[in-house]
């Protein structure tokens, strides 16, 4: 399985606003903000969330981790696949079928 590959989509059950520099998404069921279930992104996850557009692959959203950061390339993916997989499971994001 080459996970670097996998494209995601952003679900649309969701509000995201920035507050105070962070960014804050809160799921939305039922026509009301899921105040139980808001999620506040650091500064890597922010970037993460915004890269997430169905076209960049895991491997370009990496890439642009490992141009913004000092970190291996090894350290992102595992970073940004653990936190794809908890939007995921969240259910924020899906992978693409494109």
């Amino acid at each position: 399985m080459n996970i670097s590959a996998d494209r995601y989509v952003k679900e649309t059950n969701f509000v995201t606003r920035e507050i105070a520099g962070e960014t804050v998404i809160v799921p939305v069921r039922g026509n009301v903000g899921d105040l139980d279930s808001i999620y506040t992104l650091n500064d890597i996850g922010t970037m993460i969330w915004q890269l997430i557009d169905g076209k960049k692959n895991v491997g370009q959203i990496v890439e642009s981790i490992c141009n913004a950061y000092e970190v291996t390339p090894e350290e992102a993916e595992e970073d940004a696949v653990d936190f794809l997989k908890s939007l995921e499971e969240a259910g924020l994001i899906r992978r693409s079928n494109e």
